[in-house]
């Protein structure tokens, strides 16, 4: 399904939250099993299908990861379920020392100060991700495509480096 002709949005990585969330709440309020309490059971039934849509199609076009990924699939590339891997020489050393850097959080003096500036530089790398992912979108050629795979690609990495952050930061907070 194309979420973006069901929100009647142009198909963009960069979208208007705002306009998605009122055209969302429109969406609903035309579906919603409520409305078809009187109806009958085909009809309620497609109004829950249908209302599972809305709400499926709101979730991916809210997260610009999801976003980015959805495109790529109306596109041809589908990442759901791909085990692809990275092969950014760059990118993968960078992983490695931050690796080291969670590793080392525990032995820190400060171990809050090691995990902000953890935090920080994932951010700021993070920033320049969808900087890049932003541009590639923006055209539909083969190689732009493929390339935005490849920062989605590291964009769910990073996604899973801040869980892990997050999970070495409760841990010393407990």
């Amino acid at each position: 399904m194309n979420y973006f002709e069901l929100f009647d949005l142009v198909p963009a990585f960069d979208i208007d939250t705002a306009n998605l969330a009122e055209r969302y709440r429109d969406l609903q309020r035309a579906v919603h099993p409520d409305k078809f309490a009187d109806a009958s059971e085909q009809q309620k039934l497609l109004s829950v299908q249908r209302t599972a849509q809305v709400n499926d199609g709101y979730q991916t076009l809210k997260n610009p990861l999801r976003r980015a990924e959805h495109m790529l699939s109306l596109r041809g590339i589908d990442l759901s379920h791909e085990t692809t891997t990275i092969r950014d020489g760059m990118f993968l050393m960078q992983q490695m020392e931050w690796r080291e850097m969670l590793e080392d959080i525990n032995d820190a003096a400060e171990p809050q100060d090691a995990i902000d500036a953890l935090y920080d530089s994932f951010a700021s790398y993070e920033k320049s991700l969808f900087t890049l992912l932003t541009q590639l979108l923006s055209t539909a050629a083969e190689d732009d495509n493929k390339q935005a795979a490849d920062q989605i690609r590291k964009l769910k990495f990073m996604a899973k480096l801040n869980d892990e952050l997050a999970r070495i930061e409760d841990a010393i907070l407990d």
